[in-house]
């Protein structure tokens, strides 16, 4: 009976113990250690980049805060153009500069060659000489200056020679004047009614004008009348002296 006891006491203790044994956590394999080691230096690699990359960038505003100072404590400098750099570089120096009440601009077309240039407040940059630094040219004050004068000359020129082309086009002569010593004031206001121009539109038509004629024309016409007239005025006084 106390054999009986002991083997059922022993196999409950077994089984007990099994299932402890079961549920407890197993030991990781070989594969899982070697998974966690390289994800562990992973990350302290990538930790020490981020250091060093932040370390980086303060040196470097460092380095640009001590150029910006020496660039605005030089009075000989209007202007300072930095080798081409980085974007993260380019938002460095331009913060640094805005902070030190700077002007500054990014130039290049692509991202290998652009450049930042600082301008001091006083000597702020034309739209002309932006213009020029956009396109990689050379900014020069002189020849600026003389393209912008060759511009003014070329308007003077231009709207002069339209001036005249409209006068051509139009002439302003006064015939009642230039003929007035041969055919009288009022003979010659008549005769000019052929050659007046109309104000509103311009130089009036062949097809509109009043008179077809020349001004040969006109004037003889106009010495008939007068010849006509002389004759008529002198028909009754010869008449009338005839019967006295």
């Amino acid at each position: 009976m106390r054999i009986s006891v002991r083997c059922n006491y022993r196999s409950k203790m077994a089984d007990l113990l099994g299932s402890i044994l079961n549920s407890m956590e197993k030991p990781p394999t070989v594969g899982d250690q070697e998974s966690r080691r390289k994800a562990r230096e992973q990350a302290a690699r990538l930790k020490k980049m981020e250091e060093m990359e932040k370390r980086k960038k303060a040196e470097f505003r460092k380095k640009m805060e001590k150029e910006v100072s020496d660039f605005i404590q030089d009075s000989s400098q209007q202007k300072r153009k930095y080798n081409p750099m980085g974007k993260i570089e380019r938002s460095i120096l331009h913060d640094v500069a805005e902070v030190a009440g700077l002007t500054s601009f990014s130039f290049g077309e692509d991202e290998e060659s652009r450049y930042v240039m600082l301008f001091k407040k006083e000597f702020a940059p034309s739209d002309e000489e932006l213009e020029a630094y956009r396109k990689g040219e050379k900014w020069d004050p002189k020849v600026a200056e003389q393209r912008r004068r060759l511009k003014e000359q070329a308007a003077l020129e231009e709207a002069a020679s339209a001036e005249a082309e409209e006068a051509q086009a139009c002439p302003n002569s006064n015939y009642r004047d230039k003929y007035s010593h041969l055919i009288g004031t009022s003979a010659a206001k008549d005769a000019a009614h052929t050659l007046e121009a109309n104000r509103t539109y311009g130089c009036v038509p062949v097809a509109n004008k009043r008179d077809t004629r020349s001004i040969e024309e006109a004037m003889n016409a106009i010495r008939a009348k007068k010849r006509q007239k002389r004759e008529d005025d002198s028909g009754p006084q010869s008449s009338g002296g005839g019967s006295s």
